[in-house]
């Protein structure tokens, strides 16, 4: 008999329970990557996640024979609805056996809490914030999962979806090239070299990751900003912006980002790119220890791929060189380490039809397809 439990996030044992379960759900699988237990861990911590000072979340276990078979995480954000003007729920952290009444249930559990908050539709996997990664992966399981910047999951979960009566939002595409057929062509480099000679827009270095951190609240705002014409976008809080800060900005390579300023200084794009250090992270389980931290930093140095988890510039300065900049950027950071082979361009919004045209054209693939699924309650 299936039982669904809503879990006591001041019970530790509870929290554990929850958290625990994707582990034992994907232990062995080859392309999966653990996420690191403390970042699941404060999602259910209401006095630290900032998604709490604006927003409720809940979360359900679903149990069969004394043993757990499944779980859920269900959002109510009122940021994204007041800015949005709708009345919309999320689910996020799904997870189940292959069992339609195990994942009915839990889907259940989620649309009856939300109703409460007057929610019209229930829409995910969407997260916390807008760095959480959104989709169920449902193209590209032959591919280990890049880091934790986007989801993986068994291929049975789309059918379990489709089956309680979810139809696709919205997908997300990641794509992949290697580094011997990334092609610029010749008009790219000229565009960039001429952007750079009339000084409209300019590559603005940090040589070290204290001058990133002073300046990181700038980037965070520049990162949340160029997402602002997205259907995902919701205004951050200050806390929010601080916890990017904390949780990203923070720890990236100097030396694998680039920023662009404009004729007035102000940041206008990004490129932020990180050594895959995904299989350190399988051989050590979510558990962030010591033994960890040195396994990371010798990672960074023989890994030969790369993950691009964030390309953007504000819409205004598209057609003003700052896509050529970028892409020449990009092949420069790509030949700075002289194992750097492959890299993976994640998730880009399919309806960014030229953008992806344009990276096809630089030698870029899909390999994987994140879906947002949608169901009206």
């Amino acid at each position: 008999m299936l039982e669904i439990r809503q879990v006591d996030t001041n019970n530790r044992q509870q929290k554990s329970q929850f958290v625990q379960f994707h582990y034992d759900l994907y232990k062995g699988d080859p392309n999966w990557v653990p996420p690191f237990r403390g970042d699941v861990n404060i999602m259910l911590d209401r006095k630290k996640h900032p998604f709490y000072d604006h927003s409720e979340a809940e979360f359900f276990t679903a149990w069969k024979d004394g043993k757990m078979v499944g779980r859920i995480a269900g959002l109510h954000n009122n940021s994204f609805n007041q800015y949005h003007n709708e009345q919309t729920a999320n689910f996020f952290l799904f997870d189940s056996i292959n069992d339609q009444e195990v994942a009915n249930g839990l889907f259940d559990a989620v649309v009856n809490w939300a109703k409460q908050f007057g929610a019209e539709t229930l829409i995910g996997p969407k997260g916390f914030s807008l760095f959480d990664g959104y989709g169920m992966l449902v193209e590209g399981y032959e591919y280990r999962q890049m880091m934790n910047m986007s989801a993986y999951n068994y291929p049975y979960y789309k059918t379990l979806l489709e089956n309680y009566g979810f139809g696709k939002v919205n997908d997300f595409l990641s794509m992949a090239f290697n580094l011997k057929e990334f092609y610029i062509p010749e008009k790219v480099n000229k565009v960039a070299e001429i952007v750079k000679k009339r000084g409209i827009l300019n590559i603005h270095p940090y040589n070290s990751r204290k001058e990133i951190t002073a300046d990181a609240l700038n980037i965070a705002r520049l990162y949340a900003k160029s997402f602002e014409k997205n259907w995902e976008y919701f205004p951050l809080s200050d806390r929010e912006f601080k916890f990017l800060v904390d949780n990203v900005i923070k720890m990236v390579d100097p030396k694998m980002v680039k920023f662009i300023k404009n004729q007035e200084g102000a940041l206008v794009g990004f490129l932020l790119a990180f050594p895959d250090i995904s299989a350190a992270m399988q051989r050590h389980n979510g558990n962030l220890t010591p033994a960890l931290i040195i396994d990371i930093l010798l990672e960074t140095r023989r890994t030969k791929d790369v993950s691009l988890n964030g390309i953007g510039i504000l819409p205004e300065y598209h057609r003003k060189g700052g896509d050529a900049l970028m892409i020449t950027e990009l092949y420069s950071i790509m030949h700075s380490h002289v194992n750097f082979e492959r890299a993976e361009a994640t998730q880009m919004a399919e309806s960014a039809k030229e953008i992806q045209s344009e990276m096809v054209t630089f030698g870029l693939h899909a390999t994987k397809r994140h879906r947002v699924f949608v169901k009206s309650i």
